[in-house]
């Protein structure tokens, strides 16, 4: 955490609204990408969001800045979706750990299996981001963090609270998924595509 984010961070948790305004613009847009991930409607991610910047904001307090901030709001912007998401009946896909995650750990491909950034053209990535967008929310939100947010497997775990073998399980899937319409749509990238 930059020394910067840590005064602001300090001088939101005194009460300081115009700095925590500096937070919620420097995180609103990461937060509502996961909230629609999961919610898929964007009223309730609109809804969503602002219930957790509010519970953010009492809760700043106690922020005890063992991990890092945007972490922390995350999993709290997680927590909101989730509880609504379980009054709609849907609550099991995002804390149910599936049986194989520690199996299929080890076929997780690497980073450099990604489309490079030559395939990456404007109707690519508007396409691979349409796929993310339809996945199940249990998959698009895990590939939405480690993908476009860049979060690290203890990082997802923070978040969603899944054991490290479950986000591996999910990803893997959300990755095959991703694979397969790209190869579908762009077979001519065949080679450069998630493996």
């Amino acid at each position: 955490m930059s020394a910067e984010e840590s005064d602001v961070i300090r001088r939101a948790a005194d009460g300081d609204t115009r700095a925590y305004g500096t937070l919620v613009d420097r995180y609103a847009p990461n937060a509502m990408t996961l909230a629609m991930r999961m919610l898929k409607d964007r009223r309730d991610a609109e809804e969503a969001l602002q219930d957790a910047f509010v519970r953010a904001f009492r809760a700043l307090p106690g922020f005890e800045r063992r991990a890092k901030f945007s972490t922390w709001l995350y999993r709290i912007v997680y927590n909101v979706c989730a509880t609504m998401l379980s009054r709609r009946g849907e609550k099991d896909e995002f804390v149910r750990p599936e049986e194989d995650g520690e199996d299929a750990a080890a076929a997780i491909p690497s980073d450099d299996a990604l489309p490079d950034a030559a395939m990456e053209s404007g109707e690519f990535t508007h396409f691979v981001q349409e796929e993310i967008r339809r996945m199940e929310g249990r998959y698009s939100a895990i590939l939405t963090m480690f993908l476009l947010q860049e979060m690290s497997y203890e990082e997802i775990m923070e978040v969603t609270g899944l054991p490290v073998g479950t986000v591996k399980n999910r990803l893997f899937r959300a990755r095959m998924l991703l694979r397969a319409a790209v190869l579908k749509r762009f077979p001519e990238h065949s080679h450069g595509v998630i493996q």
